[in-house]
């Protein structure tokens, strides 16, 4: 995942799915799944998963109690704490690695490792972050950004120390909810509203409501080219000139036209397709975000409630908090997986898939599939994750 979108939150999303952001991958989709629980050091930390990232055979779930490492696909996991790998926190609200370096998201700090997460150097206010509660990270080579609840932390060194940039820079609100960054320009969306920088970070120039976002709570954000999307509070906003201006897409007219809430947790975008996660269904836009048509119970979905959205060519993943949606034709339909297929939990916070591998985080444990959805494994705090709560 070289790009991370914190729609989440909410975004990762992932920045993802995402923190995450989000890798596009295309390939069969997962029939089943299995559930993953923990016990320490071993196993899942929590049954509570708050959200899932994986490179071949390598899991990685950020859970209520600890960073849970899979190296054989899911089939049982190591859980890394503050006690033994030296986490800055057992609440890891997101992980992102690339090669050997992962970085775990905690409320104690940004826990990087080098060694495919063996050990863990925890970097807090001391080192440099805005704030210990650490909500996204997003590295590209040497530079990592991390959003805090005080402001975006930026590394030039790997993160071995930070430099913190506030609403003294630009930034719209200290609450930064998620990072996304392409070259010299970064994107902050905050509290306050879509902070965007051009110089690598130095300073943030602040975009609002008056610049035409749906709302100055900004959930979100991924950009392609000069394509801006920000997921806020108020509508999906969409900007084509890098983010000077937005047009906003809300549920009705003449602010937007066809979301199924004004409220957007997450956006994911594949070339012109625009898939929006609201609260009042999943919102899929053919014409890169001109319009949308929504879809919710009636076409399939567990609830209206969307978490989270991931696609890979025509099969689409929709993280409700009544199952697991699962589409291949594009999101014209959709069929729901839920507990009597074997997830941990119906309440799904986010999904990733890998080729023929799809991982749903969800209230109660790690569900894994390898035969594209039609039935699932749950993992658990017996399997080694840190808590059955899994986001």
């Amino acid at each position: 995942m070289s790009k991370i979108t914190l729609f989440t939150v909410s975004l990762l999303v992932g920045l993802i799915l995402a923190i995450f952001g989000t890798a596009q991958t295309n390939g069969p989709v997962c029939a089943s799944f299995a559930n993953v629980s923990a016990t320490l050091p071993t196993g899942l930390g929590s049954n509570q998963v708050n959200g899932v990232y994986a490179s071949g055979s390598t899991a990685y779930a950020a859970t209520g109690g600890g960073l849970s490492i899979s190296t054989d696909g899911g089939a049982s996991f190591a859980n890394k704490t503050t006690t033994y790998g030296g986490l800055g926190s057992d609440d890891v609200y997101g992980v992102y690695a690339s090669g050997s370096t992962v970085y775990a998201a905690t409320t104690g700090g940004l826990s990087i490792s080098t060694d495919g997460g063996a050990s863990f150097t925890n970097k807090t206010t001391t080192n440099g972050l805005g704030s210990n509660t650490v909500r996204g990270v997003y590295a590209s080579g040497s530079t990592v950004y991390v959003a805090t609840l005080g402001g975006l932390s930026i590394s030039t060194n790997g993160g071995a120390s930070f430099t913190n940039k506030n609403t003294a820079n630009g930034l719209g609100n200290n609450f930064v909810n998620g990072v996304y960054a392409s070259g010299s320009t970064v994107y902050a969306a905050t509290n306050g509203g879509l902070s965007i920088s051009t110089d690598g970070g130095a300073s943030f120039t602040n975009k609002t409501t008056t610049n035409g976002l749906g709302n100055n709570t900004v959930k979100g954000v991924y950009a392609s080219g000069s394509t801006v999307y920000a997921a806020t509070a108020g509508g999906l906003s969409i900007s084509t000139d890098g983010g000077a201006s937005f047009t906003n897409t809300a549920t009705t007219k003449p602010s937007g036209s066809g979301l199924g809430n004004n409220y957007v947790y997450q956006v994911y975008v594949s070339g012109s397709t625009v898939y929006a996660a609201t609260n009042g269904g999943l919102s899929i836009s053919t014409d890169g975000g001109a319009s949308f048509t929504n879809k919710t119970v009636i076409n399939g979905l567990g609830v209206n409630w969307v978490n989270g959205v991931y696609a890979s060519g025509s099969t689409v993943y929709a993280a409700t908090s009544g199952g697991l949606s699962i589409s291949t034709d594009g999101g014209a339909s959709f069929t729901n997986k839920t507990t009597t297929n074997g997830l941990g939990n119906n309440t799904v916070f986010g999904v990733y898939a890998s080729g023929s591998t799809v991982y749903a985080a969800t209230q109660g444990g790690l569900s894994i599939s390898t035969d594209g959805g039609a039935s699932f494994t749950n993992k658990t705090t017996t399997n080694g994750l840190g808590s059955n709560t899994v986001r």
